[in-house]
């Protein structure tokens, strides 16, 4: 026991001489230079499709004319808005399909499929 005792002490003076130089940083001196900040991130636009396939652009009803006029106008505005897409689990593909086709001939091709969390299961 007395050996391996020994051999730790020897081992912690080891490590406690070569860590300082272990520690090692390159001083680098960054050039300085001016440019414009990135504009803050675009908020999304949040679309809802209710189980009855009513669509809801940031809370608010909308009838299929005012969805093409709007999506119209969010593409024109910024080609690159992405839209958040939360779909009631019981909407069927079909309809999920046609919002899709719908965003897309607007111009606007970044969708998000928001999901909840599914619940952890049990083992």
């Amino acid at each position: 026991m007395t050996p391996l005792v020994d051999v730790m002490l020897v081992l912690l003076v080891i490590f406690m001489v070569t860590a300082p130089f272990m520690v090692s940083a390159v001083r680098v001196a960054l050039p300085q230079a001016e440019a414009e900040r990135a504009p803050p991130p675009r908020a999304p636009l949040v679309v809802h499709i209710d189980k009855v396939g009513q669509v809801f652009i940031q809370d608010r009803a909308v009838d299929p004319a005012q969805l093409r006029a709007e999506l119209t106008q969010a593409a024109s505005a910024a080609p690159d808005t992405e839209i958040q897409l939360r779909a009631d689990a019981a909407v069927p593909y079909g309809r999920v399909a046609e919002f899709m086709a719908l965003a897309q001939a607007a111009g606007l091709s970044r969708i998000g499929f928001v999901t909840d969390a599914a619940p952890p299961s049990l083992p």
